[in-house]
């Protein structure tokens, strides 16, 4: 009976987990390359540069360098959160 419990629990997480994964929406810029780091991709879009950060885990396809025009797919994820008290009214 145990085993079918741990069984059953497992099966749900392993559905419910992709779900929560896909909650988060994911965007994308288009322009070309004005720079390329080791933490970090600068791209023109308009009269706008965007800062991308990547890391070691940024799938890469194909040769990013200055001037290659690429689209990059991120998602927005918060570094930092700081609560304010609420307004005593």
């Amino acid at each position: 009976m145990k085993n079918l419990c741990l069984a059953v629990l497992l099966a749900f997480a392993t559905l419910v987990t992709p779900v929560s994964a896909a909650a988060v929406k994911t965007y994308q810029v288009t322009g070309p390359v004005l720079e390329v780091t080791a933490d970090k991709i600068v791209v023109q879009k308009g009269d706008e540069k965007w800062e991308i950060a990547r890391d070691g885990s940024t799938k890469i396809t194909g040769d990013v360098k200055v001037g290659a025009k690429v689209t990059i797919q991120y998602r927005m994820t918060a570094a930092s959160v700081e609560v304010k008290p609420a307004d005593k009214k």
